[in-house]
């Protein structure tokens, strides 16, 4: 069977900043990938490529069969169809309850009696642990429970695909592990597969079946959890230990320092 996924070649760059370089990669069905990178590596670029906010300067990115680089906008939306987002702030609107949130998209894509929506919007926040919270608003959750409120949304319309950014993002460890558990359950549960964007080294190990590791918009490294402890590039070492000597440099300036304080 293809991949659900296949990135080819992928080049971006904004006003000659080169923000993604020769990316490649395949996400098999089922399966969860996980992007890793520090700030700046290009991990935001990347996804608002695969959900086609944006088009890539040249490449290729496939889902599902279907090339969507070159599609109009007209022929987007079924694609959209097929895959779900976990936003890194939630996005939830919080002038609506949690369940008119995970209702929202359903009546917008469908026709369906408000009685069978109703059933869709528990059995979505039954997946994620949250069907008694359906009468809250998101101001009454938890940056946990409105994490996991926000995936019952993504999950909505039933994908085949759901696309996380950095779903750990300002949770404790436990919220944290509760959300990586949820990921890994849903893949088990219901065979979906999974593109995670983060920085989390703990939460990556944990959840992946293949990782691909960006740095200056490159891919460094990739391959399976295994593949990536036992790579002794030194970029890769000290992105995993969080150590602070090695080749990622914390001055972020390309400039000579003097040159700059001379405005030359």
């Amino acid at each position: 069977m293809p991949p659900l996924i296949e990135v080819r070649n992928v080049r971006k760059s904004y006003g000659g900043r080169v923000a993604l370089e020769d990316v490649s990669f395949s996400v098999d069905r089922g399966k969860t990938l996980v992007i890793l990178g520090a700030s700046g590596g290009g991990k935001s670029t990347l996804l608002k490529v695969l959900i086609s906010a944006e088009k890539p300067d040249s490449g290729e990115v496939w889902l599902d069969g279907v090339e969507i680089t070159r599609l109009p906008e007209s022929a987007l939306a079924p694609v959209r169809r097929k895959f779900g987002v976990l936003f890194q702030e939630g996005a939830l609107l919080n002038s609506l309850t949690v369940g008119e949130n995970v209702e929202l998209p359903i009546r917008h894509h469908s026709a369906l009696p408000p009685e069978t929506i109703q059933i869709m919007v528990k059995m979505k926040l039954e997946l994620v642990g949250l069907r008694d919270a359906d009468l809250k608003l998101p101001s009454e959750l938890s940056g946990g429970m409105r994490k996991r409120a926000s995936l019952a949304r993504a999950l909505a319309l039933d994908p085949i695909l759901v696309f996380y950014d950095e779903p750990s993002s300002g949770l404790d460890p436990v919220a944290t592990s509760v959300i990586s558990q949820l990921i890994t359950d849903l893949k088990t549960k219901t065979g979906l597969t999974n593109v995670v964007i983060t920085h989390d080294i703990q939460s990556a190990l944990e959840i992946a079946d293949g990782i691909v590791l960006l740095h200056r918009g490159r891919i460094a490294a990739q391959g399976t959890v295994t593949d990536l402890l036992r790579n002794e590039d030194p970029l890769v070492r000290q992105f995993l230990t969080g150590s602070t000597v090695g080749p990622l440099e914390i001055r972020s300036s390309e400039h000579e320092y003097y040159n700059d304080l001379l405005n030359l």
